[in-house]
């Protein structure tokens, strides 16, 4: 058996370093477009730095918007590594898409463009191949606020500024990072996200609620374990669906069950029980695998979700949730204020979901309007929007290294 697998790796090696090929030569002489670089005032001066493979590529399409934005001031880029991304996002991105697999192409960029911004949306140990340039100020905005430990990786202190929703990132910040001041580090900018307008591509029963259950992956790491679909998961929506009195969006993260097979069988396991019932029920039974979020937060009326960045998104809808108790005594948990206000889910309360969800739906919850506050400042219309393009033209504006 482990000759078998050892020849299916060596196979599978050999199939990817073709198709990269491949890509490589169709960009050469189909898509020259991913190398040019503009001049004069068509310049770039922010740019968006993506050196991941696609299956990451839900961290980027939720900057989208928020960058399109930004573009009507200044000309703005997606700097990507990979060809097979390169070729994807040229697809589907509003934005240009500059491929710069090398460190050479890096260095032809850095010195032909006028770039006072780079923004990171992860960690990527290949990001630190654009932080060894001076000239711009370089920004982590990350790709959602959570409660996940990699909320306060010391790896921010890497970037220049981080673009937090609140104060309740700065406080987070300042009490687990040392030797970094979030007063000088952090700009405040809310989450620019809500202010898109988005279409949705379903419809739903508008006669019945509608419950979002959006758990998280099952993470790679013992303290990142907060995936509920196993845990939770299945007893929750056999629940819901027995009943039949919602609407049910499911969507579970993209990456899960990279790292656990059963936790991929769950998934499946709730896929297809949606499935088999969607066509015989009033409801809508969804399960939901689209390119983009932000439309869910419109058509649903309360969420079920794990500590993830899905939990702070609806948290500024204002609207009821319930954020999943992970069951893995190994997961990091923050005392934060918001996983104390909002109402935990326990496995054992899973099945319990149809009462616990229509009492949250009457109920009126006074603290969350100040709780929205804290973590996301303005979320009236446009003000998270204005704030991201204002903050980030004050840091184009200034005086750069080279100006100096």
């Amino acid at each position: 058996m482990n000759v078998i697998h050892t020849v299916d790796r060596v196979v599978e090696k050999i199939r990817k370093r073709i198709a990269t090929r491949r890509r490589i030569e169709f960009i050469r002489n189909h898509a020259t477009e991913l190398r040019e670089l503009p001049v004069g005032a068509g310049r770039y001066k922010v740019a968006l730095h993506f050196p991941d493979e696609m299956v990451n590529a839900y961290q980027l399409r939720q900057w989208y918007e928020p960058l399109v934005a930004l573009a009507e001031f200044v000309p703005v880029v997606i700097l990507v590594r990979s060809p097979e991304t390169a070729l994807s996002l040229r697809e589907e991105c509003p934005l240009p898409i500059h491929y710069a697999p090398a460190v050479d192409d890096m260095e032809r960029l850095m010195h032909s463009q006028d770039l006072r911004v780079v923004f990171y949306v992860n960690q990527n140990i290949r990001n630190f191949q654009a932080l060894r340039f001076n000239g711009p100020n370089h920004v982590f905005i990350c790709h959602g606020e959570s409660e996940k430990a990699y909320m306060w990786s010391n790896q921010l202190k890497a970037y220049d500024y981080v673009f937090s929703a609140g104060e309740a990132a700065k406080d987070r910040l300042a009490k687990h990072l040392r030797n970094f001041d979030p007063s000088e580090r952090c700009r405040l900018i809310g989450r620019p996200q809500i202010d898109v307008n988005y279409t949705p591509p379903v419809t739903v029963n508008k006669e019945l609620p509608t419950l979002l259950y959006a758990p998280t992956w099952e993470g790679d790491r013992p303290s990142m374990n907060y995936g509920s679909a196993l845990s939770h998961g299945e007893l929750l929506i056999n629940a819901l669906v027995k009943d039949g009195g919602f609407n049910i969006i499911f969507r579970p993260h993209p990456r899960s069950g990279m790292s656990a097979k059963p936790y991929a069988q769950a998934v499946e396991r709730i896929r297809k029980r949606l499935d088999a019932h969607d066509d015989t029920s009033n409801a809508r039974f969804i399960f939901d695998d689209s390119e983009h979020w932000g439309w869910q937060w419109s058509i649903a009326d309360l969420c079920v979700t794990d500590i993830s960045a899905v939990a702070y998104d609806f948290l500024a809808t204002g609207k009821p949730m319930f954020v999943t108790a992970p069951v893995s005594g190994d997961a990091t948990i923050d005392d934060s204020p918001a996983l104390r206000q909002v109402p935990a889910l326990s496995a054992q309360q899973a099945d319990e979901i149809v009462s616990l969800a229509h009492d949250a739906l009457n109920s009126n919850d006074p603290q969350l309007r100040e709780m929205v506050d804290y973590y996301f400042g303005d979320i009236s219309q446009g003000a998270s929007m204005q704030r991201f393009i204002a903050e980030t033209l004050s840091l184009v504006h200034e005086d750069s290294i080279a100006d100096r």
